[in-house]
């Protein structure tokens, strides 16, 4: 299996004042990838980056599925993990799936995220694995109208749009090797304890989402979505200040980075998630080269800095039978 990584750029309404909460859009990436080898053997053993995750991927599904067959998990190659690239949920759809195809359960992505109690929140990250492109979700129903979320493990967020990344948008990442983004109980808590999210505010960038974005999206026109995305960052980053340091981004040196894109005109900037990677959406091929050369040469002397330019993928993760 080979899976992509992610963007996850945001959720529309923290605390879901018509009766949906979180509601999130992302993109995703043609690398980097999670690669893993799912194979049946006589007893269970597994190998490679984050083996102790997948593992547990692996255990889970032959549990829920009642499978009686021992696997081998190769993790060949894993995402960073707790930099924002969704490298847990591709990482365990990815043995999910294997295990469950491999015993004669064709499950979608969505179920064996459901099995897996992946996709609370975001259907992002499973999405992506199931057919790439950029994708908005519907956020999850309230127990009430003003209640707090559901809970329980349920089922993904819907899915209301996938649309394709252009093929000549690039995606500047700048990740910081240094740090690592909340996960976890830290997550949790941090989540519990943002202050409210204005209704205004949501109701505002749900506008904005259907009217320009998404819009700006079909038309191929990076600009006009970038706007939209940068404004929608800036809200975010600073309603999410207080778990990050008192600043918009988790990492300074990120932040400083994406200052020097910023001044340079592109306006579809932001962190990925709880970061710390950051990126730059851009329409030009030749403008995006140009300006990765110009991040790499401003930032030489950085030990944990580092930069790449990716594609979108619009076919989401790649089964190979061996």
């Amino acid at each position: 299996m080979r899976a992509p990584a992610r963007l996850h750029l945001g959720f529309l309404d923290l605390d879901g004042a018509v009766g949906r909460r979180f509601g999130s859009l992302g993109i995703a990436l043609d690398r980097p990838v999670t690669e893993v080898t799912v194979t049946r053997a006589d007893a269970d053993a597994e190998s490679g980056p984050d083996a102790a995750r997948a593992a547990r991927a692996r255990d889970a599904v032959r549990a829920a599925l009642d499978i009686r067959q021992a696997f081998g998990v190769a993790v060949d190659s894993a995402l960073p993990a707790h930099n924002g690239l969704g490298s847990g949920t591709q990482l365990a759809l990815a043995v999910g799936v294997a295990v469950a195809r491999l015993s004669g359960h064709a499950l979608s992505a969505r179920e064996v995220a459901t099995l897996l109690g992946r996709g609370r929140r975001s259907a992002i990250g499973m999405e992506a694995f199931e057919a790439g492109g950029v994708i908005l979700d519907g956020g999850k129903a309230m127990t009430n109208g003003a209640g707090a979320a559901a809970t329980g493990p349920g089922a993904p967020p819907p899915l209301l749009a996938r649309l394709p990344v252009p093929d000549a948008w690039r995606i500047i990442l700048v990740y910081d090797r240094a740090r690592e983004g909340l996960s976890g109980d830290a997550e949790m808590k941090a989540m519990a304890t943002l202050p409210p999210f204005p209704p205004e505010r949501a109701a505002h960038f749900c506008h904005l989402m259907l009217l320009r974005a998404l819009p700006a999206l079909a038309e191929g026109d990076a600009q006009a979505f970038g706007t939209v995305i940068g404004e929608w960052q800036r809200a975010l980053g600073d309603h999410y200040s207080a778990a990050q340091g008192g600043a918009r981004f988790l990492s300074a040196d990120v932040a400083a980075a994406i200052t020097v894109l910023e001044e340079k005109g592109v306006p579809g900037v932001g962190q990925s998630s709880w970061g710390p990677t950051g990126f730059a959406i851009l329409g030009d091929p030749a403008e995006a080269e140009a300006l990765l050369g110009s991040l790499r040469r401003r930032f030489a002397s950085s030990t944990n800095l580092f930069f790449d330019c990716v594609r979108g993928n619009n076919q989401g993760a790649e089964l190979v039978a061996l």
